[in-house]
Formats: C-alpha cells, sequence, structure tokens
C-alpha cells in the first residue's frame, strides 16, 4: 500500500498543463497555435482538409494554420479572434489545456476568462512593433491573475532577417515591465510561427539562440498543482439524508476539497456560522476513508447535528478563515453595463451566493503605465478596478495571492443573473518581496 506521502507526490506531479496565449492583434496567436497543433501532430486529418480547403478558396498557397482555432464565422471573415477558443492536445510528455484569447483592447474580459484558470501565459509579440500597450495590458492582467509562468513568444522573426539585437531588445523592456508587475518568472524565446521556427522544432535561422523551443518549454516547465500544502477548504454543495430505512440517521455534507487536506477526528469550523465538531467519517466513491485531499469530491459526515447548508465552508479550526461582510478586491468589468456606486448585486463566493451592494469604487487602474484613476464612480466593460462591496451576510474569503478557488468571486446582476464582474480578494499585484519569495519556492500555490 502506497503511503500518505507518496500518493500526494503522485498528485502533485500531474502531467496536465493549463495555458493561455495572449498579444495584440494581428501578432500571430491563432497562427502559434495552429502551428503548435499541426507540427505535434495533434490534428486530426477532416480538420485538416477543411483548413486547406478555405484556404485554396481564398487562393491561398500553404494551408492557413489559423483556421485551425479560429472556429466562428466573424473571426475567419475578419482574420481576428473574438472568442476564447479552447484546445485539448497531448505529447508524449504532458496534456494540454490551451485557452487562445482575443488579442482586441474590447476583449480584454475574454482574456480575464482565459488566463484565469491558467498555469502559464504565451504572450506574444510582433518583432517589428516591439512592446505596446496591448501588450503591456495583457501583461498586467496576466500578474493580476497571478499566473506563476509567462512566455514571451517574439513572433515574426523572419520579416527582421532573424536578428538577435530585436530579440534582445524587446526581450528585456518586457521583462523590466513584468517583473515590475511582480510576475516571478519570465522566459523569451524568438519564433516564426508561420515559418515554424522555434515552435516545436528548433530553428536553423536563429544559432545564436540556445534556448528551449516554446513546446520544449511547455512539456517541461515545473507547474505545482499540490493543493495538499494549502489549509483545508471544503465549501458544502449539498447535504444528503436520506432518512431510507437502510440509512435513518445518515446526514453528510457533500462537496468538492477546494484545498488542502482533512482527516477523520480533525477538530473543525463552520463558517459563517463559527460553530464547531468532528469529522467522524468521511466517504468517497462510496467508501469509507480516513483521510481525503484537494481537489477530491466527497462526503463529510461530523459528530454533532449542527445546521449547515450549501454554500457554508467547512475548515479545519486550528486555520480556519476569518469572516468578513466588507470585501476589498480587484475586479475585473466583463459585463456591458457599467458598474457603478450603490449598485446592489450578488456576490458568488464557492457555493455560497448572498445579496450585496457596491459601497465604494476606491480607483480604476490605467493598464499603460499602472497609474490609479482616484474614485472613477463606475467601472465599464474591460475596466479593471477597485471596489469595496458591503455583503448582507458574512463571508470565508481567502486573499486570491493564497488561493486561487477560495479568493476570487463573482458579481451577478440580481434581476437577470448576468455576470457583472469577476474578483480578486486582497492586494491587487504582487510585491517585490512576495515574487522573490515565491520564486524560490519549488511550485506556486495555487
Amino acid at each position: 500500500m502506497t503511503s500518505t506521502t507518496e500518493q500526494f507526490a503522485d498528485l502533485s506531479a500531474t502531467t496536465l498543463l493549463r495555458f493561455a496565449t495572449a498579444g495584440s492583434v494581428d501578432d500571430g496567436k491563432s497562427t502559434l497555435v495552429g502551428r503548435l497543433l499541426h507540427d505535434s501532430k495533434s490534428v486530426l486529418t477532416d480538420q485538416m482538409e477543411a483548413v486547406e480547403a478555405v484556404s485554396a478558396q481564398r487562393g491561398q498557397e500553404a494551408p492557413d494554420l489559423a483556421l485551425l482555432t479560429d472556429g466562428l464565422r466573424a473571426e475567419r471573415e475578419q482574420g481576428i479572434t473574438i472568442d476564447v477558443a479552447y484546445r485539448y492536445f497531448a505529447t508524449a510528455r504532458r496534456r494540454f489545456i490551451l485557452a487562445d484569447t482575443p488579442g482586441h483592447v474590447q476583449y480584454t474580459r475574454n482574456m480575464v476568462t482565459g488566463a484565469s484558470t491558467a498555469d502559464l501565459a504565451v504572450v506574444l509579440v510582433d518583432a517589428r512593433n516591439g512592446v505596446i500597450e496591448q501588450t503591456r495590458r495583457h501583461a498586467a492582467v496576466a500578474a493580476l491573475l497571478r499566473v506563476p509562468h509567462v512566455v514571451l513568444a517574439i513572433n515574426k522573426m523572419d520579416l527582421v532577417g532573424y536578428e538577435e539585437s530585436v530579440f534582445a531588445s524587446i526581450a528585456e523592456e518586457f521583462t523590466a515591465y513584468a517583473s515590475d508587475l511582480g510576475v516571478p518568472e519570465i522566459t523569451a524565446i524568438p519564433i516564426s510561427a508561420l515559418a515554424g521556427d522555434n515552435v516545436v522544432e528548433p530553428s536553423a535561422n536563429m544559432d545564436w539562440y540556445g534556448g528551449p523551443t516554446v513546446l520544449e518549454h511547455l512539456e517541461t516547465v515545473p507547474v505545482s498543482h499540490d493543493l495538499t500544502a494549502c489549509p483545508a477548504r471544503f465549501p458544502v454543495q449539498y447535504v444528503i439524508r436520506p432518512q431510507s430505512a437502510e440509512h435513518p440517521d445518515y446526514r453528510g455534507y457533500a462537496g468538492q476539497i477546494a484545498s488542502g487536506v482533512l482527516r477523520v477526528g480533525e477538530a473543525v469550523t463552520v463558517l459563517p456560522s463559527g460553530r464547531t465538531s468532528t469529522i467522524v467519517g468521511i466517504d468517497a466513491l462510496g467508501e469509507s476513508v480516513d483521510i481525503a485531499w484537494a481537489p477530491q469530491s466527497v462526503t463529510l459526515r461530523l459528530a454533532d447535528d449542527i445546521d449547515i447548508s450549501r454554500g457554508d465552508l467547512i475548515a479545519p479550526s486550528a486555520n480556519a478563515p476569518a469572516t468578513t461582510q466588507d470585501v476589498e478586491a480587484t475586479v475585473c468589468h466583463v459585463a456591458d453595463q457599467p458598474l457603478s456606486v450603490g449598485a446592489r448585486v450578488l456576490i458568488k463566493h464557492t457555493t455560497r451566493t448572498v445579496k450585496a451592494i457596491v459601497k465604494e469604487i476606491p480607483s480604476r487602474l490605467n493598464l499603460d503605465d499602472l497609474s490609479q484613476h482616484p474614485d472613477p464612480g463606475q467601472l465599464v466593460a474591460n475596466d479593471i478596478g477597485r471596489v469595496v462591496v458591503r455583503t448582507a451576510e458574512p463571508l470565508a474569503l481567502d486573499a486570491y495571492a493564497d488561493s486561487r478557488r477560495t479568493g476570487s468571486f463573482l458579481l451577478i446582476d440580481p434581476a437577470d443573473g448576468t455576470t457583472l464582474a469577476a474578483g480578486m480578494a486582497g492586494e491587487s499585484f504582487a510585491s517585490k518581496a512576495e515574487t522573490a519569495i515565491q520564486a524560490d519556492e519549488e511550485g506556486w500555490d495555487f
């Protein structure tokens, strides 16, 4: 039988990498993704035949690999990416979930969606244009979302004669900017997505570059999914009370462990009520177990019959989170309608949804120079700003820097259920001291 330590090691040594691509319009994101899929032999024959047919109709001599990801008719007609396109592929070394996000300023919210669960972000730059406003915007969003690894893919090197000086200048400027934002790891790679240089195969045109190709880096970048090192958090999703002849007194609390480890015999606190009890049983896949860890879905049984319902959070009494009704956070506004001071909203945190009111909007972030525009009064689509929200009931929030799962929330329009904003509790960007500490650790804890 394997030990608990060995089980945790197997869990953290996952072969799955979630990554997102971002960049300005016409920087070649979709072409890069298409090249990545094509050269790694992750494209089905009928898909490739369809791309070849459309490319031939347009009079193109070679297949337009961007069509492998631009699936919407409007995207193909305009030659741009509008919505987030998810692609799943695998190599012998790792499985991947890829989110190809739009480059237009008006679709910044879509980039937030795609990068919110990413372990790595690939930011493309056109070698002819260098770091531009949208490049800085995407770097800032990646930093806000605490994406631990950023790849700077300097594309279209074939159009600047594969000059090393061009690559070095852009890499230096971007690295300085992203480091100031608190991004802990930045890897710059010179590529030509159209020609295939340094995407899957090393380029013969850039012998001055000795680093990895894009795919090699994606396959080898160390990514920690070890949620077991975090304090345990168990949002209750459903209360199970069969009240049958076979189980007359069974009362279980079902859900997915968001982080940490739970053990039979452990003292726990139920939030927001603050009542305490002890775990007397853990049921997983129809069997009783002594221990469970994130992200397993389990049912907990407690020693005491206390009032627990969907939305409550069960946590170890030794390190339970504090509850609050005043939520200070950074939000990315994703709805077309503005978010104003005084707006009545719903806030959805894990499995809990409560009424709330927007008390303050202290500032709106200017992503061009990272300055704060004080007291804007409202946020409009694609704005990122600080908010203070007063909730009708207490919430057990962690800082987003400590946990993406329990530090994030949604603001929802109570009238029609529209998602208004995606929120991240706590500070906006990582401090340089925090970044230095985290960069030295074996893996990031999300």
